[in-house]
C-alpha cells in the first residue's frame, strides 16, 4: 500500500492524502454531521429537565462519544470491537422517540441505565449476527423506521412552536417563533435542494446559523450560559448517575436490535459505495459488537446511544473517499469541540423554534428511508398487510392515552408497547394550565430531580416507551 501522499491515496482505506486533501475532506464530515450530534443531547436535556451546566456537559460528551465510537470503528480492537470501515458513528435521532418517553416517565439515570442493558443486547446481537440477522428482513426494519419518522414530527411541530422558552406557556405558537422556524426551514429545503457538494450536504448547518442569526436580531437568544461555561472539562464517571428500570431496559433494548440491523445496512452502503464489494461477517458482527461496547461506555459518562451516521454514508458513496485519515481527522475536531465547554454551552442557546425548523426535514428523511427499505424488495400484498397492520396498530394505541393502561394490564405494558411520549415529548408547551416542573421533577440537577410516573390528571407522563430507528 503506498504510503506517500497522493490523490490515488483518498481512495485507499490505508493511504496517506495530502493535507490539502485531508482537511476539507475530514472537515466535510464534520458538517455532516455536527446537527445530529448535539440535537438529541438538546432534546433529551429538555425532556428531563437539566440545568444549563448539565445540558452543556450532556452535549460535551455527545461530542466526545461520538469522536471515540468513530475511532473504534476505524481503528479496531483485538480485530473484533469495531468494523475497520471508514464510517461516522455517534448520538443518533434514531432512539429519541424512545429516550424521551423514558426521561418523561422516570429520568435520566433511567435512560443510561437502559442504554447501558442495550449495549450488551448489541454485543450479542453483533457475536451473533450472522444468525440473527434472518430475523429481521427489510420489511420489518423498514416498518419500524417509518413509525419512527412519523412519531417524531409532532417534536419538530413543538419545537417550531415553542421559540426559546418552553416553559412560557404564553409564547407557545407565536408568530415570531413560527417565522424564525419556517426561515430555518426555507434555508435547509433550498440548500438540500438546489445547491450540490458541501452547501448541500451542510444544509441543515447553514439552516441552523441563518435561523440562529435571525432569531438573535429578534432578540430570542441569552449569552448568560456561556459567559459562566469554562475553557476546559471532562465529564466525571456516573455524574449523572444510572438507575434501572426493567420496563425501560425491554424498551431501549428492541431499539438496539432494531438498529443494528439499520447499522449492518449502513455497513453495507459503504463497502458498496465506495469498495465495490459486500462487508465480511467479521466487519458487520465487529461494528455492532463496537456500537455495544461505546454504548455501555457512554452510559456511565452521560453518552447518549450511537448509531451509524447514513448522511455520511451517503458522502462515501458519492465521493469515494474511504481514507481513514479523513475519517480520523473528523474525529479529532469532534473530540476537541467536545472537551471545550465554551462550545458547547454555544450549542445551548439555540432557540427551539431553530432546532424544530431544522430538524423537520431530517425526520421526514427518516420515514423516507423506512419506505425505501420497504420498497426495496417486491411488495406484495402480504407485505402490505404487514406493513399496514403493523403501523395501524403501533400508532394507533399510541395515539389513544391510557389503552394499555386498564384492568388486568400491568405497569410495565404501557410502557414498553406505548410511544405516548412520541406525540407528548414536550407535551407543556401546548397546555394552556400554568407551567409545572421539568418532567423529571424535583427542579434542575444531575438527574432532573426525583421520578415522574404520572397517575394525577395533569400528569404529563401518562405513557411511556418505544419503537425507534435513523437518518442520522
Amino acid at each position: 500500500m503506498p504510503t506517500q501522499p497522493n490523490s490515488a491515496a483518498l481512495f485507499q482505506y490505508r493511504g496517506v492524502p495530502a493535507p490539502g486533501q485531508l482537511i476539507p475532506l475530514g472537515l466535510q464530515h464534520v458538517v455532516a454531521s455536527i446537527v445530529g450530534i448535539v440535537t438529541p443531547a438538546i432534546l433529551i436535556s429538555n425532556t428531563c429537565g437539566l440545568s444549563p451546566a448539565d445540558q452543556t456537559l450532556l452535549i460535551q460528551v455527545s461530542l466526545v462519544i461520538t469522536a471515540l465510537a468513530t475511532l473504534l470503528q476505524l481503528f479496531p480492537l483485538f480485530r473484533r470491537i469495531g468494523a475497520g470501515l471508514p464510517v461516522i458513528m455517534g448520538i443518533s435521532f434514531a432512539y429519541v422517540p424512545t429516550l424521551q418517553s423514558i426521561g418523561m416517565q422516570f429520568d435520566l439515570p433511567t435512560i443510561l441505565g437502559a442504554e447501558l442493558v442495550g449495549g450488551m443486547v448489541a454485543i450479542v446481537f453483533g457475536v451473533f449476527v450472522k444468525q440473527i440477522r434472518p430475523f429481521f428482513p427489510p420489511l420489518v426494519t423498514g416498518t419500524v423506521i417509518f413509525t419512527i419518522g412519523l412519531s417524531l414530527y409532532s417534536t419538530a411541530i413543538r419545537y417550531m412552536a415553542s421559540g426559546s422558552n418552553p416553559a412560557d406557556p404564553a409564547q407557545f405558537g407565536s408568530v415570531q417563533n413560527w417565522v424564525v422556524a419556517f426561515i430555518t426551514f426555507a434555508v435547509v429545503v433550498f440548500f438540500n435542494n438546489f445547491t450540490k457538494g458541501t452547501l448541500k450536504l451542510g444544509a441543515i448547518l447553514i439552516g441552523m446559523v441563518v435561523g440562529y442569526l435571525v432569531a438573535w436580531l429578534m432578540g430570542m437568544v441569552s449569552f448568560d450560559s456561556v459567559a459562566s461555561a469554562g475553557w476546559f472539562q471532562v465529564a466525571a464517571p456516573l455524574h449523572f448517575g444510572l438507575s434501572f428500570e426493567p420496563s425501560a431496559c425491554v424498551s431501549l433494548a428492541i431499539v438496539y436490535v432494531v438498529n443494528a440491523v439499520q447499522t449492518m445496512g449502513d455497513l453495507s452502503s459503504t463497502t458498496l459505495g465506495g469498495m465495490d464489494r459486500l462487508p465480511t461477517d467479521r466487519e458487520l458482527s465487529g461494528g455492532i459488537i463496537g456500537q455495544g461496547v461505546i454504548s455501555i461506555l457512554g452510559a456511565f459518562v452521560g453518552g447518549l446511544p450511537t448509531a451509524t451516521y447514513s448522511q455520511n454514508v451517503g458522502i462515501v458513496t458519492v465521493n469515494r473517499v474511504i481514507n481513514r485519515l479523513v475519517f480520523t481527522l473528523a474525529a479529532a475536531v469532534l473530540l476537541v469541540a467536545g472537551l471545550v465547554p465554551k462550545f458547547s454551552s454555544v450549542l445551548t442557546t439555540i432557540p427551539q423554534s431553530v432546532i424544530g425548523g431544522a430538524t423537520v426535514s431530517v425526520f421526514a428523511m427518516i420515514t423516507m428511508t423506512g419506505i425505501r427499505m420497504i420498497t426495496s424488495q417486491k411488495f406484495t400484498m402480504r407485505s402490505s398487510t404487514v406493513v399496514g397492520l403493523s403501523v395501524a396498530l403501533g400508532m394507533g394505541v399510541t395515539q389513544v392515552s391510557g389503552s394499555l393502561a386498564g384492568p388486568g394490564f400491568p405497569g410495565w405494558v404501557t410502557t414498553v408497547f406505548v410511544l405516548g411520549g412520541a406525540g407528548h415529548h414536550d407535551g407543556h408547551l401546548s397546555q394552556p394550565d400554568p407551567p409545572q416542573g421539568p418532567p423529571g421533577g424535583g427542579g434542575p440537577g444531575p438527574a432532573g430531580g426525583g421520578r415522574h410516573r404520572g397517575g394525577g390528571p395533569g400528569s404529563r407522563a401518562r405513557n411511556a416507551v418505544i419503537f425507534l430507528p435513523d437518518a442520522c
